[in-house]
């Protein structure tokens, strides 16, 4: 079985970076559930049988985190002593907050446009952009993870978690589009 005291980086044998190659990280992923597969260990103890479950689980939530650019940061934050309350942190960045008033507004707008269609391809492209200047950013943070980086770390985090759910509501609405027009 697995030691479940490992952190998710040692888990998978990967150093404790924010950049991570994620063909890698699903390589590793099939062999360690592969091994720790409930399935395997079906005629054994329950002992076994409960390890397993929770092994299974533990490489489960540790691919979800560390293949996810912004769970993987609040991850690392946390390994460094950060530890951000989820739902309860907030930019303080008040252009950006801005910034995102107009853009949920805009989107709001797509949803009666003539070519909504292009223009939320435009819009979820943005999005996406704005997403990848990000991780980009916070790479440079964690490279050298003093107390002021991790700080900025966490700042891009807060905006991260905005702009992950401006593109969440861009694919509903993408979807909503696509049921009406179909």
């Amino acid at each position: 079985m697995l030691d479940l005291s490992k952190n998710y980086f040692e888990l998978f044998g990967l150093p404790a970076e924010y950049q991570v190659e994620i063909p890698a990280l699903r390589e590793r992923y099939r062999e360690l559930q592969g091994a720790v597969h409930p399935d395997r260990y079906a005629a054994g103890s329950d002992e076994e049988k409960r390890k397993a479950l929770q092994s299974a689980a533990y490489v489960n939530e540790a691919f979800e985190t560390l293949k996810d650019p912004m769970l993987r940061a609040r991850y690392l934050l946390s390994l460094h002593g950060v530890d951000m309350e989820l739902g309860a942190e907030t930019t303080r960045d008040a252009a950006f907050l801005m910034q995102q008033l107009e853009m949920r507004e805009d989107l709001e707008a797509l949803r009666h446009t003539d070519d909504s269609f292009d223009t939320l391809g435009e819009f979820m492209d943005r999005v996406s952009g704005m997403i990848k200047a990000l991780v980009s950013r916070i790479t440079v943070d964690f490279e050298t993870p003093s107390k002021e980086n991790l700080e900025d770390a966490r700042e891009t985090v807060r905006k991260m978690q905005f702009l992950n759910k401006l593109f969440a509501e861009a694919q509903a609405v993408e979807a909503q589009l696509e049921e009406e027009f179909g």
